[in-house]
């Protein structure tokens, strides 16, 4: 079986209707254990008492809104090579969420750095590239909606990704990148020996796997509702010209 049949909106809409139920229940499943363990069965930290405890929401929503533009510029460029609608309008489907996850992202980074830094907010390097990616998720939504011609609108979408994708790769490694910043490095890390205690990093894996099964779901749906607005589209174009 090709990773391509799925590219018809047909296949795509019946698969997906059987693994929605499976992939909600897990999102629910993961979420609700994770996020109660994590705020409620956890200690305070030594040195940031229960503020420590916004990593829950903090870490997977900024994990998921860099790897969300990451999977928007694949899409993209799948659409821009092979020309599959779908994949066009699954990277249309992915950008509000991705836009909510970095609003989430950025608020609870806030709250983490008022108490810590003493501020609000900090033209620190990290923080600085998540709000232009937050901009570029705007510019992208506002894009679509700005263009008639679905084509069209991917190609330059697409092309917009690209772009933005220079802003998504800042965001994750602009710790590396600048040395100095308050912003701390990675959390959850594979070129560390050690990561966060182990009392608050596996909740934060549950959490994180509940984030990722939420973006899939969420995902699914939406994409789910641009092919039937296409589909709508195409009926109502139809009835015109008859």
């Amino acid at each position: 079986m090709s990773i391509w049949e799925y590219a018809n909106p047909v296949k795509f809409m019946k698969t997906s209707s059987m693994l929605l139920p499976w992939v909600t229940g897990l999102t629910v499943i993961c979420l609700v254990v994770g996020l109660i363990w994590g705020f409620f069965f956890t200690p305070e930290a030594t040195n940031f008492g229960s503020t420590v405890k916004v990593i829950y929401v903090h870490v997977p929503s900024a994990m998921m809104a860099i790897n969300i533009w990451v999977m928007m510029l694949v899409t993209s460029l799948i659409w821009l090579i092979r020309r599959h609608h779908v994949s066009a309008l699954a990277a249309k489907a992915a950008a509000p969420i991705g836009m909510v996850m970095t609003l989430i992202a950025l608020i609870t980074g806030a709250v983490w750095g008022q108490p810590m830094w003493g501020t609000w907010w900090e033209w620190d390097p990290r923080l600085t590239s998540f709000l232009i990616l937050f901009l570029f998720y705007l510019g992208y939504m506002a894009l679509w909606e700005a263009i008639d011609n679905p084509d069209t609108a991917a190609d330059l979408t697409g092309v917009l990704c690209l772009v933005g994708s220079v802003f998504a790769l800042l965001s994750r490694y602009a710790v590396n990148f600048w040395n100095q910043g308050l912003h701390q490095g990675a959390t959850l890390s594979l070129d560390k020996e050690e990561n966060i205690s182990d009392v608050y990093w596996f909740p934060l894996l549950i959490c994180l796997a509940g984030f990722v099964l939420l973006f899939v779901t969420l995902l699914l749906l939406r994409t789910r509702t641009e092919i039937r607005a296409r589909r709508l589209k195409a009926l109502e174009q139809r009835e015109r010209m008859a």
